[in-house]
């Protein structure tokens, strides 16, 4: 049995990967407010904003998260295909779940129903990312932990959903996203410890790429995704800014004035 160590940069990556799951929510949250206020293509637009940030930060956290996971006696390498599956993943079932909220007339049902789905995509993601690990060894999950951990992804979800239809102000969506980060990085210490990890060593050569080749180049760009995407829509108008600076346009219009 390998020794596993989660943390091996000590604070640094659990630390790093809350941020990264809060600003994903953060900007997610913000997308669907935004989307609940739009119409036409415009909420097209925010959903779509909306899954790829929820989508991107969980990825990105999950992953930031797995640069401080070590086994005792073996490497540890990832299948690069199968890890971007995973962020496909991530965002598409995200974004199913994003439009059940974004277009469904009862509002009840489509909490459930996004909730449930975007639960279970975070869930998916989290071990499709394990699935794509490469180890001399075998590893194993205790399936008690693994149910709870996608409880606790499922809850998560609805509750950020829940927070996306009945919050409106700034403020308040913030505190929703540290919850949400703090739900979503639950999740995955969760699904982490029902991991049990049988060590086989070998000189074989591991298939696939090192974290650092790989995932940390590629959480790096996405991580940089957010921060730009997150700064965009800060400094865009909402709906009700919009019709404030339309308003005022049309009465310069009236009076003659530039």
């Amino acid at each position: 049995m390998g020794h596993l160590d989660h943390a091996a940069y000590g604070w640094l990556t659990p630390a790093l990967s809350y941020v990264m799951a809060s600003i994903g929510a953060a900007l997610g949250l913000r997308c669907t407010v935004r989307a609940l206020a739009a119409t036409g293509a415009s909420r097209r637009n925010w959903l779509l904003t909306a899954a790829s940030a929820i989508g991107t930060g969980i990825w990105t956290m999950h992953f930031v998260a797995m640069l401080g996971f070590h086994v005792t006696g073996t490497e540890i390498h990832y299948d690069v295909p199968m890890t971007l599956l995973s962020l496909l993943v991530a965002v598409a079932v995200v974004g199913a779940g994003v439009f059940a909220v974004g277009y469904g007339r009862d509002r009840g049902r489509s909490l459930v129903l996004g909730g449930l789905t975007t639960g279970l995509g975070v869930a998916s993601m989290h071990y499709l990312g394990m699935a794509a690990l490469r180890l001399h060894g075998r590893i194993d999950y205790d399936p008690l932990t693994v149910a709870l951990s996608v409880a606790i992804a499922v809850v998560a979800a609805t509750a950020a959903l829940w927070a996306a239809l009945n919050i409106k102000s700034p403020v308040a969506v913030a505190g929703a996203s540290l919850v949400m980060g703090a739900a979503v990085s639950s999740m995955h210490y969760t699904g982490m410890a029902a991991v049990a990890v049988r060590v086989a060593p070998s000189g074989a050569a591991l298939p696939g790429a090192t974290a650092m080749q790989f995932i940390f180049p590629l959480a790096v760009g996405l991580g940089s995704y957010l921060f730009i995407t997150a700064a965009f829509v800060a400094l865009s108008p909402g709906a009700d800014e919009g019709a404030a600076v339309a308003t005022s346009s049309m009465s310069r219009s009236a009076t003659g004035r530039p």
